[in-house]
């Protein structure tokens, strides 16, 4: 599964401190959404055209397999990923919310969008999150994406006892 930052991951504001300095909130209840995705079996990627620090922490920090910043052709981008990967794109999913997602979205087997995306990449997407992005709308998507492999009980389960 692969996700977009600004917009999916945040709210898509991008703050900026005085000294230039860019900051960035990431939503926690996404961030454990990964890790249970993650703990599943799904691959992560992080596929961004935008290129920031920030992302490259957060990308550690939740253990996500694979980050692509900077990519201004994100077709071009994704692509390369499953060249490297050596999956098709018939086995991702990828999570966005802009016209320059709609290359990638278009190639995949599950399109996911947030509902503040453009009409058009709205109805590019196979699923629209009933939250914006930054407010749990990534938390959503893995965990649509775990109940339709049926793994989405055995990761909530440690937490049910």
């Amino acid at each position: 599964m692969i996700f977009d930052v600004d917009g999916v991951m945040t709210d898509g504001g991008l703050y900026y401190t005085d000294a230039g300095e860019e900051l960035k909130a990431f939503n926690s209840l996404d961030g454990h959404g990964l890790k249970m995705l993650r703990a599943s079996g799904v691959q992560l990627a992080i596929l961004t055209g935008r290129t920031s620090r920030l992302v490259e922490h957060r990308a550690r920090n939740l253990g996500i397999d694979h980050l692509v910043q900077g990519a201004h052709d994100k077709l071009a981008s994704f692509q390369a990923l499953l060249a490297e990967t050596g999956f098709k794109p018939e086995d991702c999913g990828y999570m966005g919310d802009d016209v320059v997602d709609l290359p990638v979205m278009r190639r995949v087997a599950f399109a996911v969008a947030v509902p503040d995306s453009p009409t058009l990449v709205r109805q590019h997407a196979h699923y629209v999150t009933g939250a914006r992005g930054g407010h749990g709308a990534v938390r959503e998507a893995c965990e649509v994406v775990m109940q339709a492999q049926g793994t989405l009980e055995a990761q909530l389960a440690p937490y049910l006892r």
